[in-house]
């Protein structure tokens, strides 16, 4: 779990016009709400909110007029041509306080002979603690064969977090070396013998033009 202290400005204006000015001036709007206060309207530097956001599971220590406070990213805008953040909505936690998040779900290692390793599920929804949420869940799938699956609730977690996503839910799948002519429906034999029949067919065609000519 990872913790970034950011400092956070208060926002006086708001609408389309002022965002886009905020942009301009390198901040980030943002909104700020929970724990039964009152909704805060900020702004966030660009540069070290992106940063920030690059880690899995990161927990912002928002730094405010009235004092720190723990956040978690809730909702993040981005511009669908540039993917440059546009807008966040942030959470306010507290210490100890049990969350819900997703979790990217990582694989280490190969499958032998050929196996393909599938990533089903690319995350995996847990309840834990807001400082201690992990930043991926590692799944090792080394020399595992084809057909091998790991589900939701084969997955090893952290001490404390309980898994929320359906323990039946796939989320690794290994499947077999898929040859270059699976996608025509032939076997090697059928591919080599179309291959033939098609280079005989090239080589008659040049004859008889030759010999009109």
């Amino acid at each position: 779990m990872s913790e970034v202290r950011i400092k956070a400005e208060t926002r006086t204006e708001f609408g389309k016009g002022a965002a886009r000015r905020t942009r301009r001036a390198g901040q980030i709007p943002a909104v700020v709400y929970g724990h039964g206060g009152e909704t805060r309207h900020v702004s966030l530097p660009s540069r070290d909110l992106t940063q920030a956001l690059r880690r899995s599971g990161v927990l912002l220590e928002l730094d405010l007029e009235s004092g720190l406070e723990l956040a978690l990213p809730k909702s993040v805008q981005r511009d669908p041509v540039r993917q440059v953040i546009e807008h966040v909505d942030l959470v306010i936690v507290k210490r100890g306080q049990r969350v819900v998040v997703e979790v990217p779900v990582q694989t280490e290692g190969a499958a032998i002979g050929g196996g393909i390793v599938e990533t089903v599920l690319t995350t995996v929804a847990l309840e834990v603690e807001a400082t201690k949420i992990p930043q991926a869940i590692l799944v090792d799938v080394d020399k595992t064969e084809a057909g091998h699956s790991v589900y939701a609730g084969d997955l090893a977690l952290p001490e404390g977090a309980v898994l929320v996503t359906e323990a039946d839910a796939l989320v690794i799948h290994v499947v077999g070396p898929q040859s270059e002519s699976a996608g025509s429906g032939l076997d090697a034999d059928e591919v080599a013998a179309a291959a033939e029949a098609a280079e005989s067919a090239a080589e008659s065609a040049s004859a008889a033009e030759g010999v009109e000519a």
